[in-house]
């Protein structure tokens, strides 16, 4: 058995001379050559090892075969760790029985299970590879080009894969920071079989239409705290990166998708900054990808002014033109290429590798937490200091106005968000019934925006819907003024 450790990166084909050349130059590199390797998956009609977590392929190469078998494992941020094992066959259908009978659960005829095997799916490419000697550690750097084959449909393969020969796994990260200096690369969750079994409709895709709060105890310490915060944030950062991949067009889902992105990114930074983690390094990263997702604001108010069939333009003046303008203006901003755009920001794989790297040397235990006081205190401390801040800027005693409450949307944004992180270790009950009122200010002054977004139209179209516009911003002022005073006498729940 040999003790897989990689990190998996996705790269575009336009950057693979750059990133060749990168590897060839690279201290103590030694490329490897490279080979046309061809794979097939197998599984039952059934997924039976699809269910137990296993994945089993017959790799073809040098006119050589071999089966391969990989069990349950783990994945942290890109850092794939999966125990795997390797027998020469001469036969392109897997024998089961050539792999230790430990692996396999109790009480299974895995005779039986080796006759009903089937190719699922398959994946050729070619590989080249380059061993690098690094602070000790050896790296293999496979960059992987090609397809995924299931019946008809195809699926392109463009990857790099650092696997950690010997020496520490903070080699990889290492190694993959200085190439992500001058290439575009982002984290690769999905392996190359998880890809081929929801090409072949054998799995669905990840939905992420109720986002759980986040799994925290208050007998953690603040080092399994934020090892929980970082793992789940970027785990989510990914699954909610493969369904805009192959999401459809529909504008309402694409903007849902865009704004949890938003909001996972923007929870990381708010983590790192109450940890004191948030440096010179990584707040210009997030500073960039904040300037990259400006357009999601816009996007989530044209689409709420749309939902249900423009519920909320309901008695305006040429409804199916002004429903045109907000579809156009929606067009605009180039909704199906802005991932692809984002990607090819070094940026963006600089600090998803960045977080990878402060995960590990979380979990190794490398942080000092001294200072600070157990998790219960200290989840409280911050609600606190969030909900104190919330009432300075907007106190009872005031009345605010359309600008006031957009003055203020990223503060809500960031106390709805620490009452997310932590929320999971209070009584639901109390929790929700605090939390509802500002959630329903945040969207009150999404529809505001929304509100504004129709007079810039307006005015560049001559809609005339100023009338309207006015009533409908002064009577959601109003039920938001009152909501905003109800919600600051709510008794606090933690």
């Amino acid at each position: 058995m040999d003790a897989e450790i990689e990190l998996k990166l996705f790269i575009q084909a336009q950057h693979h001379d750059l990133l060749k050349k990168i590897l060839n130059d690279y201290p103590n590199s030694t490329p490897q050559g490279q080979k046309n390797l061809t794979n097939g998956y197998f599984d039952t009609d059934d997924l039976q090892l699809r269910r137990w977590d296993m994945g089993l392929r017959v790799r073809g190469f040098d006119n050589q075969l071999e089966q391969t078998i990989k069990t349950a494992g783990r994945v942290v941020g890109g850092i794939h760790s999966r125990p795997e094992y390797n027998v020469n066959i001469d036969q392109k259908i897997p024998i089961l029985s050539r792999f230790p009978n430990k692996i396999w659960p109790v009480g299974y005829n895995i005779d039986n299970i080796s006759a009903s095997l089937g190719c699922i799916f398959e994946t050729n490419f070619n590989r080249q590879t380059w061993h690098i000697y690094l602070n000790n550690s050896l790296v293999e750097v496979a960059l992987d080009v090609g397809e995924i084959i299931a019946k008809n449909n195809l699926d392109p393969i463009c990857e790099l894969e650092f696997e950690l020969l010997a020496g520490d796994t903070s080699a990889l990260i290492e190694l993959a920071i200085e190439v992500a200096k001058s290439v575009p690369l982002r984290l690769g969750k999905a392996s190359k079989a998880q890809r081929g079994y929801q090409l072949a409709g054998k799995s669905k895709p990840v939905t992420l239409e109720n986002i759980d709060y986040i799994s925290l105890s208050k007998s953690n310490n603040l080092q399994q705290t934020l090892s929980a915060i970082l793992e789940t944030g970027l785990e989510r950062w990914q699954l909610i990166e493969n369904r805009l991949t192959v999401s459809n067009d529909d504008e309402q889902q694409q903007s849902a998708l865009w704004g949890e992105l938003r909001r996972c990114v923007r929870l990381l930074r708010l983590t790192l900054d109450q940890f004191g983690l948030l440096n010179q390094h990584t707040s210009p990263l997030f500073d960039h990808l904040e300037q990259a997702l400006i357009f999601v604001s816009p996007l989530q108010s044209c689409c709420l002014l749309l939902q249900d069939d423009a519920k909320l333009l309901a008695n305006i003046n040429n409804k199916p033109l002004v429903c045109q303008r907000l579809e156009n203006h929606i067009s605009s901003m180039s909704i199906s290429t802005q991932l692809a755009s984002i990607w090819q920001q070094p940026e963006y794989g600089q600090l998803q590798l960045a977080l990878v790297d402060l995960l590990l040397t979380t979990e190794s235990g490398q942080h000092q937490w001294g200072n600070y006081p157990e998790l219960g205190l200290f989840a409280n401390q911050l609600q606190q200091a969030s909900w104190k801040r919330i009432g300075k800027l907007m106190p009872i005693t005031s009345e605010m106005n359309s600008v006031d409450y957009q003055h203020v949307a990223d503060a809500l944004d960031e106390s709805i968000l620490v009452g997310f992180a932590y929320g999971e270790m209070y009584q639901a009950k109390k929790r929700e019934a605090f939390r509802a009122p500002w959630q329903d200010l945040a969207l009150g002054i999404s529809t505001l925006s929304a509100y504004k977004i129709l007079r810039f139209l307006s005015e560049q179209y001559q809609l005339n819907i100023e009338t309207w516009l006015d009533n409908k911003e002064t009577s959601l002022l109003f039920a938001m003024e009152q909501s905003r005073k109800s919600a600051l006498k709510v008794p606090i729940y933690w």
